[in-house]
This record gives structure tokens, C-alpha cells and sequence, in this order.
């Protein structure tokens, strides 16, 4: 057995290792600083209780992204000095977001053990490759990311770290399955290299009617397409979709992880999932053949998804409602109930009225997914989503991809028992609109304005908060934009109280609130790596059943001049345009 000694290295502070709501992401070529991620790991080796750290278990992995296999390396020799017991990696490093917090929570190991946290490497929908972002991220024992407590006292360890721990055992082969030990001066120290997807199907396989979807995936009347985005969802999508449930491996596109993720941007979104989109009947140019009847996409570490039907998209605030919709009839998981839902504060109020009409606890959170890990770790809530095309439940601490495709798999298996062997299948479509007829349809959009200066949209938020004192003159100024725009009843910079730990979170965005239940929401986002990016969440409620099948842009251009002419956008940011419509 090799031994490893332990050293301990002087070190300075980097300027901004601040971990936003997913961590800390940054540019390859800032992490590749030498002592840039030791900073930050032994930072977080700091912030934990000894409990977590010595003698105890974590995971480490992540999205396979340019720059990982070194970290990861960087991290086990970090791991091993400050005591760690063992460090466990899933084969070639890859685990999903949503796998890792599987992992904790389900994994034992031989002896009986189970992991305390893990460093998840993710810059999750944000390119890879040596120019573009690598990230990291540290969860917790209950499988969820660090709270604001531990993040915060991350960061402060960062402004005054002085020195680092770091072993010298020879790199781990993390490309094939085993345990490789060593000796360090705390003793035994072990290396288990894994397979990245048995924990995370087997998880699956108790949530879901597998039997049920191999029916619908394998009738000739149903057809279906998967894009991976060339992220770590890949190697799930392959054995689940293809190994389990008897799909063709031609229904898989871009399902091999890359580190660079094929040159493309792996965000499952209209814009970015351009292969898929054209497959589905939705791009500029019709497709030669026929659309599959479903379809879906992932992002780089497998936690978001797009849920696309035949010539149809779903809007994420959508899906989330008509999966809660129809959580117990179709999904085994659920079929005693649901114990409440949550959405984000941006996303949409489809899930309010859902919630609402089925008589179940609501809760409306900041963004980021650590506020729902509170609620369902306290037992509140059940099914949760943001209009970031992030959707879970409460099976782990992470919104999870492949889950939500699995959850439509599951309702359109239920609608469809009767009709696979004749009769006309229910389609995507079918589901959405008949969900509107009954609910009313929340029109929506969101304009994202990238790397935007840093000063000039801190400006542009301060103006929208100092209207906010009057707002009769608010509606003054609206009426002068559109007078065809209801007025608004109450606007606010919204706060969050936790309703489990009493902690409150404030600055979450900037709200104008109307009359017919529409909305508008200004939030600076935590998840780009330089500059700023203001977000703009459009919402047009309407319940007239006549009035639910408008074409959305339509709908949604009076609140879409309301917004930018009430932001001044254009004098703040220069920008006469957003960088991305969603």
C-alpha cells in the first residue's frame, strides 16, 4: 500500500470566491491559478464541522467538463491530507447534479458508511472547454447544496486563508471501477471509483412504473427524441431510455459527454437546442419527416431540462403545474399524495392555481434550489420547479432532468393506457391545453440581458425599487405606456422568510404585481461567470378558456413594452435588444 505524507503550503487570497446560488464559477483559465481551487477547496474543508470532514466520506465528480480530471485529482490529494476517510468518484468522474445527491443520500458503502457532502465539479448549463467556465460546488449530507451559512463562511475563509493541506499520492486511475488504498498519517485512505448511474436508476425505478413506460416507449404509435447536449445526462439517457426501457438508441442525439460539450452551449432551451428543436417540427424549416411525438433535452450536468412535444414547446413554469397536476394519479411515488409544492419567486403562478384548486400547501421561495431542500427536508413539500427549466421532487435535494422527463413519460403512459393498441394517442399538446381549459393559461417569457455592465444594471434596479415608493405614479407612467394593461396592486423588492429555519433572504428581485394576476419580475442572476445579467420574467394570466390558444407573443406584448419602457432598459444597459428570449 503506498504511503502519502502531508504537506502544508502558504498561500494568498484571490479577489471573488464568492459562491453564487450554484457555487463558484469562473473561467478555466481562473481556476487553472495555481493555488486558485486549493484556496477554495481548503476553504470548505474549513467551513464544515470536523465531523464532516475527518474520518468521514465524500463524493467527488461532476459534468466530465474541460479541466475536471484535474481538479478532481487536485481533491482527493486535499481530501486525503485533511483527513477524509475516502473519496468517492464516479467512473471517468462523471456523476449528474441530480446522481450526486443520490449518491449521499442512498450509497452505502461495504462497512456500512454513507457520505457527508461532496464537491460537485458543474458549471451546469454555461459552456466548458479551456476558454469557457468550469465550476464547484460543495452539498450537503441530506444530498442538497451548502445553505447560506456554510457558503458565507466559505467565502470569509477565502478573503484570509494563509496556508493549505495538500497529500502526495500518485494520481488515481478514475477510469475504471475499484478501490485503490493508501496510508497517510491518519491511517487508511481509500479511493472508490464507481459506476456513475446504478444508484441514480435504482432511485428511479422506486419513483417510477417502468413497465409502464417501456409500453408507451416501445408502441409504434409513439416516437421520441432525447438531446444530451453532449452533458453528462448521456450515459443516464442511454441506460435508462435504451437499456431499461427498450427505446431506440436512435431516439438519443449528442448523448455522448464531452468535455467541451461538442462546441456547444449545453443549455435545453429553444435557442441552444437547436438539433432537437429542428427534430421536433419547431425550427425555422420544417423537419423531412415526421416530428416524434415527444421530446427532451438536458444541460451539461443533467439538473435542467425542456420538455417538447410535436410542434410543441412547455414552457418550464407549465410543466411543473401539470406535473403536479397529475403526480398521484400517474406516478407510484406520489400515488398517496402530495404534501405541498413550491415554485421559485420568477416563475410563473400556474402552480399557485394548481395548488390552489387541489386544496395543497404553497410555498413561493428565492431563487436557487437549497430554499425547496428546507421545505421537503421539514416534510412540506413534494413537487417543485423554476422557470429556469429546473423541476424535482423531494426523492433528492437537486432539480433533476431526467426525473422530469420520466414524470411526462408517466402521464402520458397513464393518459395513453387504453390507446396503444388503437384510438388516437394523447399528445403533449392535448395534455398542455386541456390543463389551460381548466386552470386558465399563464402567458410567459423571459429576456435575459448578458454580461451587461455591473454598474449600469445595479442602476437600472434602483430606479425600478425607487418607483416603487408611489404607485399611483407607477400606473400613471403604465396607462401613458399601454392603456390596454391592467394596473398594478402591489409592488415590492421581494423577501423571503423561511417558514423552516426562521432565515430571512432579502433582494430577491423586484416585483410589480397586477390586478388580473399578471406579473413582472427584475432579477440580477448569480450564474454567469463575468459581467452582469438582468433578467426580465414577463406573465399575462388568462382564464377566458376562448382566449388561452393566442399565439404568446401577441399576448404578451403590452407587458412586454410595459417592462422595458418602465426599466428604461435601453438608456441603463445601451442594450435595444435582450441577448436571449426564453
Amino acid at each position: 500500500m503506498v504511503v502519502f505524507a502531508v504537506a502544508r503550503k502558504d498561500t494568498t487570497p484571490f479577489d471573488g470566491q464568492k459562491p453564487g446560488t450554484s457555487g463558484l464559477r469562473k473561467k478555466v483559465t481562473v481556476f487553472a491559478q495555481p493555488n486558485y481551487l486549493h484556496n477554495f477547496v481548503q476553504s470548505t474543508f474549513d467551513a464544515l464541522t470536523a465531523d464532516k470532514v475527518k474520518g468521514a466520506t465524500i463524493v467527488v465528480s461532476g459534468d466530465g467538463r474541460y479541466f475536471s480530471k484535474d481538479a478532481i485529482q487536485i481533491i482527493i490529494k486535499m481530501a486525503a491530507a485533511n483527513g477524509v476517510r475516502r473519496v468517492w468518484v464516479g467512473q471517468n468522474g462523471l456523476l449528474s447534479t441530480p446522481a450526486v445527491s443520490a449518491v449521499i443520500r442512498e450509497r452505502v458503502s461495504a462497512d456500512g458508511a454513507k457520505a457527508s457532502g461532496a464537491f460537485i465539479l458543474t458549471a451546469s448549463h454555461n459552456p466548458g472547454g479551456p476558454h469557457e467556465d468550469f465550476g464547484i460546488k460543495y452539498n450537503m449530507e441530506n444530498g442538497g447544496p451548502a445553505p447560506e451559512g456554510i457558503t458565507d463562511k466559505i467565502y470569509e475563509n477565502t478573503k484570509t486563508i494563509k496556508e493549505y493541506l495538500i497529500a502526495d499520492p500518485p494520481d488515481v486511475d478514475i477510469s475504471t471501477i475499484g478501490v485503490t488504498s493508501f496510508t497517510g498519517p491518519e491511517g487508511q485512505f481509500d479511493v472508490d471509483v464507481f459506476d456513475s448511474t446504478t444508484d441514480y436508476v435504482k432511485l428511479m425505478k422506486s419513483i417510477f412504473d417502468f413497465e409502464s413506460i417501456q409500453r408507451l416507449l416501445t408502441s409504434p404509435k409513439f416516437s421520441f427524441c432525447y438531446d444530451a447536449l453532449h452533458g453528462v445526462a448521456g450515459i443516464y439517457a442511454t441506460r435508462i431510455f435504451v437499456e431499461e426501457l427498450g427505446a431506440d438508441e436512435s431516439s438519443l442525439i449528442n448523448c455522448i459527454p464531452k468535455e467541451d460539450f461538442g462546441g456547444g452551449h449545453p443549455d435545453p432551451n429553444l435557442t441552444y437546442a437547436k438539433e432537437l428543436v429542428a427534430c421536433m417540427g419547431l425550427g425555422k424549416s420544417s423537419p423531412q419527416d415526421e416530428p416524434p411525438e415527444f421530446g427532451a433535452a438536458a444541460d451539461g450536468d443533467a439538473d435542467r431540462n425542456m420538455i417538447l412535444g410535436k410542434r410543441f414547446f412547455v414552457t418550464p413554469s407549465d410543466s411543473v403545474a401539470i406535473i403536479a397536476a397529475n403526480a398521484v394519479q400517474s406516478i407510484p411515488y406520489f400515488s398517496s399524495g402530495l404534501n405541498g409544492v413550491a415554485r421559485s419567486m420568477p416563475t410563473s403562478a400556474a402552480l399557485d392555481v394548481v395548488a390552489k384548486n387541489l386544496n395543497l400547501k404553497f410555498f413561493e421561495v428565492p431563487t436557487g434550489w437549497k430554499f425547496f431542500g428546507n421545505l421537503m427536508d421539514a416534510g412540506v413539500c413534494s413537487i417543485c420547479g423554476e422557470e429556469s427549466f429546473g423541476t424535482g421532487s423531494d426523492h433528492i435535494r437537486e432539480k433533476d432532468g431526467i426525473w422530469a422527463v420520466l414524470a411526462w413519460l408517466s402521464i402520458l403512459a397513464y393518459k395513453n393506457k387504453d390507446n396503444l393498441n388503437g384510438g388516437k394517442l394523447v399528445t403533449v399538446e392535448d395534455i398542455v391545453l386541456q390543463h389551460w381549459s381548466t386552470y386558465g393559461r399563464h402567458y410567459y417569457t423571459r429576456y435575459d440581458y448578458e454580461n451587461v455592465d455591473a454598474g449600469a444594471a445595479k442602476e437600472l434596479m434602483a430606479h425600478l425599487v425607487n418607483l416603487q415608493s408611489s404607485l399611483a405614479d407607477v400606473n400613471k407612467i403604465i396607462q401613458g405606456i399601454r392603456s390596454d394593461v391592467s394596473k398594478v396592486a402591489e409592488a415590492d423588492e421581494f423577501e423571503y422568510k423561511d417558514p423552516v429555519d426562521g432565515s430571512i433572504s432579502k433582494h430577491q428581485g423586484i416585483r410589480y404585481l397586477f390586478q388580473d394576476g399578471s406579473r413582472l419580475v427584475f432579477r440580477l442572476s448569480g450564474t454567469g461567470s463575468v459581467g452582469a445579467t438582468i433578467r426580465v420574467y414577463i406573465e399575462q394570466y388568462e382564464k377566458d378558456p376562448a382566449k388561452t390558444g393566442r399565439d404568446s407573443q401577441d399576448a404578451l406584448a403590452p407587458l412586454v413594452e410595459v417592462a422595458l419602457k418602465l426599466s428604461k432598459m435601453q438608456e441603463f444597459t445601451g442594450r435595444s435588444a435582450p441577448t436571449v428570449i426564453t
